[in-house]
């Protein structure tokens, strides 16, 4: 990989994700254990998950719930693989595309070349693990 890109409009961490086998299980687990508050919950069939988002009151960052729908999608692959747990890191962005076309130049190896439309209905793209230390890392972008 080439020169480490400076991806312009990095606003901060949107959300931290959790793969997890049974959504109704873990959302009881987060709102009642850590007081969580359901924001958004619905399936994103091309990612093969039901996903839910929590937030707490006054906080930016969020913490996302994601479950495969079945055996054949990623999540389902990295839960047989690692188990529950930490899936990626997302961080807020003002321009996907554009965040995409610098990690490019740079050479990072992008699992998304172009992006996609994510849970909240905005645009996101995913950043191999292997170009961003070792994590998951997907660019959501706000407004």
């Amino acid at each position: 990989m080439g020169e480490a890109p400076t991806v312009p409009g990095v606003v901060g961490v949107h959300h931290v994700a959790f793969a997890v086998p049974d959504l109704d299980a873990a959302l009881e687990h987060w709102t009642t254990v850590l007081g969580a508050h359901l924001e958004l919950r619905a399936v994103v069939a091309h990612q093969g998950v039901e996903a839910a988002s929590l937030e707490w009151p006054g906080s930016p960052t969020l913490l996302e719930l994601v479950a495969p729908l079945d055996e054949t999608s990623g999540v389902a692959r990295f839960i047989a693989k690692r188990g529950a747990g930490m899936h990626h890191v997302a961080w807020a962005v003002e321009d996907v595309a554009g965040s995409l076309h610098v990690l490019a130049r740079s050479g990072a190896r992008l699992i998304d070349a172009e992006p996609r439309v994510g849970l909240h209905g905005t645009p996101v793209a995913f950043v191999h693990p292997a170009s961003m230390g070792g994590v998951l890392v997907e660019l959501v972008q706000v407004a």
